[in-house]
């Protein structure tokens, strides 16, 4: 993860984007309610075994039109908590396999997760509930989809907040809502996919995912070389991106199953995940906003049994595609820490090796997950991040659960800020990241502990935990307690400790539609916020309230 320097283009225009989502959003609610209430034979909302909220049911409901369906189907999830049964439905759990111990909504998954392969013992293919393809099942293009097990669904992310900060910039290093005061799309978001049926047992099936996103977020997965020149040459505001496109194979007759996916897909680790539904919270941890999010490569994930799962993979490092690996560039500049008449693009873009363990009990209670993501020699590279750590998940009861995380990354050979010689090197284009190769959003040096050292380590470690309580079948409340601690300030642009206190509300008006508020307060042990790197003007607090939220609508 990359810290944020781009300016954005008309913030007036970002705000008649919001509202004019805001506007349509809330059009779809009331008209998806309003056709709900105007059908007699719509499906009513109570829970438990309606007859009239099962798929057979709703589908003779909500009539032929594709238009038509889509409406009147919010308007039949509208109130739920889930989408409607399916009596016929094959089981949706390997037979002897552990059950998922959450439910979706209101929690961002069913399985604790685990990255880099299709759910294991718990995927049947085409299974999304999205309003999309009902809303398409009975046109000719909507029949062959079906057929074929492909879907394609995906949803629009609104956000804003409120802030103690003031310049333009001055949320950051908090991250995602990091222009105080004001609102934004954050991400629109489409999949076309098809997903391996991992339940069966007795034929190799296979599996794909092409992703694209639109809006601020896009910066966040952004990787040298991949529609980069949005974020490192134009400073765009709103940009896209592609951060999963890969295929998968599923050989359910190895051990209790292997997967392997190839192709560019979301890092392996963490709790946190870049796609907004994919989330307790509408902010994220500071730890998931600067660490590792895409790798391109192979992984392989081996289910030995329905407790014990191992991955191994190879891949270029971390936001590195496969045509920057060896690729060398001029060196204007020969100094010590390049002496060379050339340089390699990206010195992250080499070979790299990930590898997991996964352990879950009978009950599935209890999930530990240890990982070595894209390790490599480690040296200074776009965001060439060595990341060691694990995340832990209990399940107290029906109502509560926490989310443990904890992790190492680092960088070696980062050049050094507070040394004359490396400052000079970096300012007349003697490294790969000066600006005259990557002019905005390059990775930061380090602020090294001593001024004669050409380069240090950049050492970051984090813990945090999301505790979290399920009141109602559409409502959880997540706390999340969290220190980050940024030693050179490589990370960050700070050398600091942080701390931050965040409380959050997800609230499901249906399967479909979800409102996350939340308020955060956050400490570093240095002034860190407030700040604005474009004008020059130097963080100026050491503590900041942040009230945001947003409202995500999936179709």
């Amino acid at each position: 993860m990359l810290n944020l320097r781009d300016e954005p283009k008309s913030p007036v225009r970002a705000g008649r984007r919001l509202t004019a989502a805001s506007m349509a959003a809330l059009g779809l609610a009331a008209m998806a309610s309003g056709v709900r209430a105007q059908s007699a034979d719509a499906p009513t909302t109570t829970a438990g075994g309606d007859p009239n909220y099962t798929v057979q049911a709703v589908d003779k409901a909500i009539g032929t039109n594709p238009v038509e369906r889509l409406f009147k189907y919010y308007g039949a999830e509208w109130g739920q908590a889930a989408a409607p049964a399916d009596p016929k439905a094959p089981a949706s759990t390997k037979e002897g396999w552990t059950a998922p111990p959450q439910s979706a909504p209101p929690m961002p998954f069913t399985d604790w997760p685990y990255g880099a392969a299709t759910l294991i013992g718990n995927n049947r293919t085409a299974s999304v509930d999205s309003p999309l393809m009902t809303a398409i099942a009975h046109t000719g293009l909507g029949e062959a989809m079906s057929a074929a097990g492909i879907q394609a669904y995906g949803w629009v992310d609104v956000g804003g907040n409120l802030s103690t900060s003031s310049q333009k910039y001055g949320n950051a290093p908090a991250a995602y809502d990091f222009k105080p005061n004001s609102a934004q799309l954050d991400q629109a978001v489409i999949y076309v996919e098809r997903t391996p049926d991992t339940v069966q047992t007795d034929h190799v099936d296979w599996g794909f995912r092409v992703s694209a996103i639109y809006g601020t977020d896009y910066r966040y997965t952004t990787a040298y070389g991949v529609a980069s020149y949005q974020f490192l040459k134009h400073n765009n505001t709103y940009g896209y991106d592609f951060p999963m496109v890969y295929g998968e194979l599923y050989f359910p007759q190895v051990a209790d199953g292997l997967m392997l996916r190839l192709g560019r897909y979301i890092s392996v680790p963490d709790i946190e995940a870049q796609l907004a539904p994919n989330n307790y919270m509408y902010s994220h941890s500071m730890g998931y906003s600067f660490d590792n999010y895409t790798n391109d490569g192979l992984q392989g994930t081996l289910a030995v049994n329905k407790n014990v799962m191992l991955q191994l993979g190879v891949n270029v490092g971390t936001e590195a595609p496969p045509w920057h690996v060896g690729v060398k560039i001029p060196n204007p500049d020969p100094n010590p820490l390049y002496p060379g008449t050339t340089m390699l693009k990206d010195p992250g873009a080499r070979p790299s090796v990930t590898a997991c363990a996964r352990f879950q009990t009978d009950t599935g209670h209890d999930a530990a997950y240890f990982c070595a993501d894209a390790i490599n020699k480690g040296v200074w590279g776009y965001n060439n991040l060595q990341w060691y750590g694990f995340t832990y998940y209990h399940k107290f009861n029906d109502k509560m659960h926490v989310s443990f995380e904890a992790y190492n990354t680092f960088e070696d050979k980062v050049p050094n800020l507070n040394n004359p010689t490396a400052a000079a090197a970096i300012a007349n284009g003697g490294t790969p990241f000066s600006p005259q190769y990557v002019p905005f959003n390059a990775p930061d040096a380090a602020q090294c502990k001593s001024a004669t050292a050409l380069t240090c380590r950049s050492n970051t470690y984090a813990a945090l935990a999301y505790w979290n309580y399920q009141p109602t079948p559409r409502d959880n409340i997540s706390l999340r307690t969290e220190w980050f601690d940024d030693t050179v300030g490589q990370r960050t642009g700070t050398a600091a400790v942080y701390e931050d206190l965040g409380l959050g509300l997800q609230h499901w008006l249906s399967p479909q539609i979800e409102l996350r508020p939340e308020i955060t307060y956050y400490w570093a042990s240095k002034t860190a916020f407030n700040g604005n790197p474009y004008t020059g003007v130097a963080p100026d607090k050491k503590t900041e309230a942040v009230l945001s939220g947003d409202i995500i609508f999936h179709f």
